[in-house]
């Protein structure tokens, strides 16, 4: 199974004082790629309203490779890298509609969560397996450019 992906436009009120979109709105759009494929997943709001259960993001780490300007359309591209008992590892990348190149991505771990006492609990096991099957399909295929980027400044060199 391939994940869907998810489309938008940047909006005039997404626009700040340097004349881009301001950093808050891709956040906003890589939020709304993670409805689309936990609903792909079985995990969206239908899951929550009948299970009590829910995810909950634990890290995210966004990468801004180009700015995007008012009425530019973009497409996101989501993979999901990795599901355990109670954890979900995925990645989203963000790309300029019609030029094609990569304008941002985000790197998410999400913590499944029973609403009910605000705790880590497990995905039921036929779910599990459900959800590993996404992963296990793209097994093989090269991890995204970020995956597993960290933040820090270069090191200087000492003379």
């Amino acid at each position: 199974m391939r994940l869907p992906q998810t489309e938008g436009s940047v909006l005039l009120e997404w626009i700040d004082n340097n004349d881009h979109m301001n950093l808050a709105y891709y956040v906003l759009l890589f939020d709304l790629a993670t409805d689309t494929i936990y609903d792909a997943l079985g995990i969206g709001q239908a899951y929550r309203a009948a299970t009590g259960n829910s995810t909950f993001t634990a890290e995210a780490h966004t990468i801004y490779e180009r700015e995007l300007l008012v009425g530019e359309r973009v497409r996101i591209t989501s993979h999901l890298l990795g599901a355990d008992a109670k954890r979900l590892h995925y990645f989203h990348e963000m790309f300029h509609a019609e030029q094609g190149h990569r304008v941002a991505a985000q790197e998410l771990l999400a913590l499944h969560i029973d609403l009910r006492v605000r705790r880590t609990t497990a995905f039921a096991p036929e779910l599990l397996e459900r959800i590993q099957l996404v992963v296990r399909a793209r097994a093989g295929e090269s991890l995204p450019e970020g995956v597993g980027r960290r933040i820090a400044m270069p090191v200087a060199r000492r003379s």
